[in-house]
């Protein structure tokens, strides 16, 4: 397990990651130290009675809107309140676009579909990934 940052919703929380195969497929997990989960299948995870905090990010979060994963960047930015915003992939029309990403207590990280980024935004967010490829 990687130390990532602080968690953001309880208050002495701190937020690791591990790797983790999910339908076949690896991917990290970032989780408070408070949260404690449960599976039975390793497929479906849920808090076990004891947890005092609920925050996670699933890497894989995202794949079905074409981003391979979540990183620890982009994870520690979004624990730090920084702007984020992220690559995506169209299947339909074979294009990448970008949208912001929030944390979301129900979800872990939901997209701002509704807000669109200026171009001046886009090239930074492109130079930015440019910079550091391997974020993941």
């Amino acid at each position: 397990m990687g130390y990532v940052g602080k968690c953001p919703y309880c208050k002495d929380g701190i937020v690791k990651y591990e790797k983790k195969v999910v339908m076949g497929k690896n991917t990290k997990v970032y989780t408070c130290q408070n949260a404690s989960w449960k599976t039975e299948d390793g497929e479906m995870f849920e808090l076990t009675k004891g947890a005092s905090c609920s925050f996670r990010i699933w890497g894989n979060s995202l794949a079905k809107w074409g981003k391979r994963g979540i990183g620890i960047g982009e994870v520690r930015q979004l624990l730090d309140g920084k702007e984020l915003i992220v690559p995506l992939f169209s299947f339909q029309t074979k294009k990448e676009y970008f949208k912001y990403l929030v944390l979301d207590k129900n979800y872990g990280v939901s997209v701002l579909w509704e807000l669109e980024i200026s171009e001046n935004l886009v090239q930074s967010a492109i130079k930015k990934i440019k910079k550091n490829p391997n974020k993941e």
